[in-house]
């Protein structure tokens, strides 16, 4: 039996930019490809072209503007009672770029998902793409994993594979990786929904089973 609106799990989704991975969870959702609710998107960008898709989409939208924060923690402090406020059981973050403190990744520890555009652990941080063609890479790719306080570094839940093709540059590798990340992010949040996708301690688990280091990996 499904259940009620009020019983689905809540999600919360961060972003600053255009929200291609906002839009991807909540066409998931809305197409009932996820039994969820996104409880709201939040922008640290008042200007994001995400928020004007979620208001599209009939989304519920809060901004909270960095710059007018004196500190990154009196910012991420906010942003908790923010988040708090709209009661998620998940937080996800989609684009969203700032650089989290330690007390929020904590607050939040084992319901904060985010989406790397490398196979971590490799090449954390950024120019992920043209990072991997530098190195010679024959593949490259993108991952979805728990977010603790290490950079880019908490459990794996998912990656997607691709070769690097000979006539790859950063940009056509970008845009080979976004096309998986639009797969591989809502089936991670789908598990997380269904209770299948869990972090305990500093591991990744799926159906109760440890995941290995790089997560479930599916290749293209």
């Amino acid at each position: 039996m499904q259940a009620s609106e009020a019983e689905k799990p809540r999600i919360v989704i961060l972003i600053s930019g255009n929200g291609s991975n906002m839009q991807a969870i909540a066409e998931a959702v809305h197409n009932k490809e996820i039994d969820a609710e996104i409880a709201g998107i939040i922008s640290n960008r008042p200007l994001a072209e995400g928020l004007t898709k979620a208001q599209a989409m009939g989304l519920h939208t809060d901004i909270i503007d960095h710059t007018l924060y004196a500190s990154r923690d009196e910012f991420d402090h906010a942003l908790i009672r923010m988040i708090e406020d709209l009661k998620p059981d998940l937080v996800v973050l989609a684009g969203f770029m700032r650089i989290l403190t330690a007390d929020f990744t904590r607050y939040f520890e084992g319901n904060l998902l985010n989406i790397h555009p490398s196979l971590l652990p490799k090449y954390q941080g950024l120019n992920t793409h043209q990072r991997a063609l530098d190195a010679g890479d024959s593949e490259h790719g993108v991952t979805v994993h728990f977010v603790t306080e290490e950079l880019d570094g908490g459990p794996n839940a998912i990656q997607a594979i691709l070769p690097i093709l000979d006539i790859d540059n950063a940009k056509a590798l970008q845009q080979r990786i976004q096309v998986q990340e639009h797969i591989i992010y809502p089936i991670a949040v789908k598990w997380f929904c269904e209770g299948r996708l869990s972090m305990e301690g500093q591991h990744a688990f799926l159906d109760g089973q440890e995941l290995p280091a790089s997560g479930v990996q599916l290749r293209s």
